[in-house]
């Protein structure tokens, strides 16, 4: 193999070029203040009872699942908390794993009919899941009040320059929306809305190759979000408006684990949901980090 020999004419050459490269003086650098990295933790006992999909959180079914921590702003501490309660529930059965939340609402509205539309135009809730915990391969899933669905699977962060199937389907799920009050009637004053949810293991686990299931004590990375737009009731109509005190209009993002910003597509940020080999109500399984 040919040697080379750099003289010395040549290496103090090199060494002044990396000497003398330009600097910009007195120029700072600042970085992004990262959110502090704090997810929530539950865990999923397996259900006690036979859980019907009709968006009614029967106490039989769910009273002794318990519930999550209330959702939060996106952004955490930097916002206030949200103006309405949300929280969820988790459980399982051999064939899968049911979601259940219960979202108080004062005025329940929906107008997108169309699977896997832009369900967060409308007022929804969003489930997050990365069965592999590894911020990869993970599975989104969207509602809104009239029980339209947007169900698709994303490779990887939108950061990274993802594959997003939007055709892609939650096959076996089931679902239903229960609205405690009355849908799209600005007339009255309604109390809350309520989803359930049932995705087989066979759905959650096609995206980690060679699992059918979960094993006890083993984590599943998720997240929950409520998309919520302020509105305003004009000619008897609910209609978009800016949140109190801002000029353009947007939407609350609540959420069961903030990521610090305005964006749920940060996995690392997620909650650890962990199973439980017990029934819930029979006893407790400590968290194990």
């Amino acid at each position: 193999m040919k040697k080379t020999v750099l003289t010395a004419p040549i290496a103090a050459l090199l060494l002044l070029s990396c000497a003398e490269a330009p600097q910009e003086k007195g120029k700072e650098i600042t970085y992004t203040p990262q959110a502090a990295y704090n997810p929530p933790t539950y865990v999923c006992y397996k259900a006690p009872a036979p859980i019907k999909i009709d968006g009614k959180l029967s106490p039989e079914e769910w009273d002794a699942i318990p519930w999550t921590t209330d959702f939060v702003d996106i952004e955490g501490d930097k916002r206030p908390k949200p103006l309405l309660q949300t929280r969820a529930k988790m459980t399982y059965d051999d064939n899968g794993m049911y979601f259940a939340v219960l979202m108080e609402e004062p005025h329940v509205w929906g107008t997108i009919t169309e699977h896997d539309a832009v369900i967060y135009q409308d007022n929804d809730f969003e489930i997050f899941l990365n069965p592999t915990n590894d911020t990869h391969n993970y599975l989104e899933y969207e509602v809104n009040s009239l029980g339209t669905e947007w169900d698709l699977y994303l490779s990887k962060p939108y950061r990274d320059n993802p594959q997003v199937l939007n055709n892609w389907e939650f096959a076996g799920m089931k679902s239903a929306v229960h609205v405690d009050g009355t849908l799209n009637n600005p007339k009255d004053t309604d109390k809350s809305w309520s989803v359930e949810v049932f995705i087989p293991w066979s759905s959650i686990y096609q995206v980690a190759r060679g699992k059918e299931k979960p094993v006890p004590g083993e984590h599943i990375r998720t997240n929950f979000s409520r998309v919520e737009w302020t509105t305003d009731i004009q000619d008897g109509k609910y209609v978009k408006v800016p949140i109190k005190g801002e000029d353009k209009i947007r939407e609350y993002n609540w959420v069961w684990a903030p990521t610090g910003v305005i964006n749920i597509h940060m996995p690392e940020y997620w909650g650890f949901v962990q199973i439980s080999d017990k029934v819930a109500g029979t006893g407790e399984t400590p968290f194990v980090t």
